[in-house]
């Protein structure tokens, strides 16, 4: 039954996306004059040019995105988290400006490795680690993996678990023939649905942000690269989250529509003393949708202090 319907689906999005004007990647060189002013810069690291942005100053916070999205979606915690972090954050290969890996690797590991690098040409040994989706998966294996590069944990909604309901854009990619044709056509009408998934308040999901994931998306070899990493995320590595020692704080949306809400708790017991939050009514990007509470939680979470008898402990009163 499953088949059948994922089938008529199929046939369905084909029709739509043939019908979909095929569109050309924009310039590099415009898509860096209107998305990566200063504070942006480009860093050679493993062979791609890397967008990253800096804001603040005190200890390192880095802040990594989720699949389709950029470095932009962390713009509402930098606003809050910058008088107190020194916050670094990039466009993951296969998105942004970024672009893809020269080797077409998207496992978990190389874009860890990635992130690893990227802290070692700004000079950073170990960090404060946050990330949403993808993100967060990235974010959970460089811990388990080089726990000595991982201060504390933050995890937003993060991918880690088998889970049934894949979304939409997701399935689509993973079809050789519906593959083949995402790689030409305009991603507009994909976007604007997928927004609509990831958020409750459908407000937030104006022209203009449909508009810059669009652009990014534009970005020569993009659509190509996320059809590459959507494959490379069918490999289960969820054994791996037991091995994270990072004191961590999970946040999460009751109503995230691409990543149940319930994979909060496997995340707090597969974790040892790791804290949850949730909040209600917010879908799969916290960071945007409870921007507020969300930057707050994690701004007391990471500038609590470490007592020898238990580990955090609230920070001190100031005199």
């Amino acid at each position: 039954m499953e088949h059948a319907r994922l089938g008529l689906l199929a046939l369905v999005v084909i029709t739509g996306l043939s019908s979909s004007a095929c569109t050309s990647d924009l310039p590099l060189d415009q898509l860096k004059a209107r998305w990566a002013p200063p504070p942006s810069r480009f860093i050679t690291v493993d062979g791609m040019e890397v967008h990253v942005r800096e804001d603040g100053a005190g200890p390192a916070l880095v802040l990594l995105h989720g699949t389709g999205a950029s470095l932009h979606t962390w713009e509402p915690w930098v606003r809050t988290l910058s008088g107190s972090f020194r916050i670094i954050r990039l466009d993951l290969p296969a998105f942004g400006l970024t672009g893809p890996h020269p080797t077409h690797d998207y496992s978990l590991d190389a874009y860890a490795t990635l992130v690893a690098h990227v802290m070692d040409a700004l000079g950073v040994q170990k960090a404060h680690v946050a990330g949403n989706s993808l993100g967060g998966s990235i974010a959970w294996t460089l811990a388990a993996t080089q726990p000595q590069r991982v201060d504390r944990l933050v995890l937003v909604a993060p991918a880690g678990y088998p889970r049934e309901g894949v979304p939409l854009v997701f399935r689509l990619a993973r079809l050789p023939v519906l593959s083949t044709l995402l790689k030409g056509v305009d991603p507009s009408r994909i976007i604007a649905r997928s927004l609509s998934e990831v958020f409750v308040d459908q407000a937030l999901v104006t022209p203009e942000m449909v508009q810059r994931y669009r652009e990014l998306a534009l970005r020569p070899g993009n659509r190509d690269a996320f059809v590459a990493r959507v494959g490379a995320a069918l490999v289960d590595q969820s054994a791996r989250i037991k091995a994270v020692t990072a004191p961590t704080l999970v946040l999460w949306g009751q109503k995230d529509a691409w990543i149940p809400v319930e994979h909060a708790q496997r995340f707090a017991r597969d974790i040892p003393g790791a804290r949850v939050v949730i909040y209600p009514g917010v879908g799969h990007l916290p960071q945007e949708e409870a921007a507020a509470p969300s930057a707050a939680d994690a701004l007391a979470f990471l500038s609590q202090r470490v007592t020898p008898e238990h580990g955090l402990a609230p920070p001190a009163a100031a005199p």
